[in-house]
């Protein structure tokens, strides 16, 4: 298992979030290891990233070097988990969405407090509760041997992009990588908020 450089994550968002799919998600004190099964990619002129409006005190991590994790609470309820991307100054980043449960499944089930193994990493939230996620880890460097830590083993899987889940801004962009037929990969849902999706367009007979 190799841990991922900076020089990996220096690159667009987009790139980067389809790369990480089979890459390992590991917390170093907790024991805690996952493959990383589906992510989503945001870029700072794209209304639905958090950099859209510039540098804040919460979002700052996504400014700063590449590799560091931007870590932040949603709808008051889940902890979730990103590593900045590109180039420094410019906010970009990748969502870990789901992961499959490789090592210390015991403390995640501890602390997911569910019966079904399917639904320790299923979704950022749960990722983030069942990997012990708070605030105090925004910013910290994945590649320096901290807490946590991005790595490749390896292991390579087939990848499918498509539309981001739950954004009601830019909801069209296909910017979420996954393993498609996964178990572990979370359910689509288009935003209420979001406009229609387009049809399809049909070609000429």
């Amino acid at each position: 298992m190799k841990q991922l450089t900076r020089r990996f994550f220096a690159r667009p968002a987009p790139e980067v979030g389809r790369d990480l799919i089979g890459k390992l998600l590991v917390h170093r004190g907790d024991g805690l290891v996952a493959r990383i099964v589906e992510t989503e990619a945001y870029m700072q002129d794209d209304p639905a990233c958090h950099a859209h409006r510039g540098m804040t005190e919460r979002n700052a991590p996504l400014f700063g070097p590449p590799g560091h994790a931007y870590v932040y609470f949603s709808y008051g309820m889940h902890w979730c988990l990103n590593t900045a991307t590109g180039e420094e100054g410019h906010g970009q980043g990748c969502l870990i969405r789901a992961a499959e449960p490789i090592a210390g499944l015991e403390v995640m089930r501890d602390r997911r407090n569910h019966p079904r193994d399917r639904d320790l990493l299923r979704g950022p939230g749960r990722l983030g509760q069942a990997f012990g996620l708070s605030r105090s880890l925004s910013g910290v460097d994945l590649c320096d041997g901290g807490p946590l830590a991005l790595a490749d083993d390896g292991t390579r899987c087939e990848v499918t992009a498509g539309p981001r889940v739950g954004v009601a801004l830019a909801a069209d962009v296909p910017w979420r990588f996954y393993v498609p037929g996964s178990p572990w990969v979370s359910a689509y849902k288009r935003s209420p908020r979001a406009p229609a999706a387009a049809p399809p367009t049909r070609g000429r007979r």
